[in-house]
């Protein structure tokens, strides 16, 4: 498992009540936006708060890494854009509650950011964005409605209105 340098050392810091965010590349060639994903997912944490100080790790992932997690742990066959594992509450040697670890598939985003007509980096930040609202137990499935809804609000307030570039 490979690790973004820059994403690890930022997201390691233990202010206390601070999402602490660590993002893994488990691909080839990795990807040249782990460290605005560790930003972007601390600032949400700013605004729909964990409960008490927390982590979270994203790990970027591949097509065929997420179609045999999407087998293993949800019994479907094929692809998914986002995963989200909930941590269930153990805690790090800095007392940090493992809110829980979401995946995404890069390849799959980036399909989607072109039909979309946005950045691989948007993408990405709206994957992870849906993911963590899972992590804090809301599931579009069941809930008529709502967690898209604040899953929209949360975009509109959080990520910029126009598209930046592609990377």
């Amino acid at each position: 498992m490979r690790r973004r340098k820059a994403a690890g050392r930022e997201a390691r810091g233990s202010e206390r009540g601070r999402l602490s965010v660590e993002v893994v590349d488990r691909r080839r060639g990795g990807t040249p936006c782990a460290r605005s994903l560790a930003a972007f997912l601390r600032r949400l944490g700013g605004k729909k708060r964990p409960p008490s100080c927390s982590r979270v790790v994203v790990c970027l992932v591949s097509d065929a890494a997420m179609r045999e997690l999407n087998g293993t742990f949800r019994g479907r066959r094929g692809t998914t854009d986002v995963l989200a594992f909930p941590g269930g509450g153990a805690r790090d040697p800095e007392g940090r509650t493992h809110l829980g670890d979401i995946a995404v598939s890069v390849p799959r985003a980036t399909r989607q950011a072109n039909e979309r007509g946005h950045s691989l980096v948007r993408e990405l930040e709206i994957l992870v964005l849906h993911g963590y609202l899972h992590l804090l137990g809301m599931d579009h499935e069941t809930d008529r409605g709502e967690m898209m809804r604040l899953q929209d609000r949360l975009v509109r307030g959080l990520l910029p209105r126009w598209p930046r570039s592609r990377t």
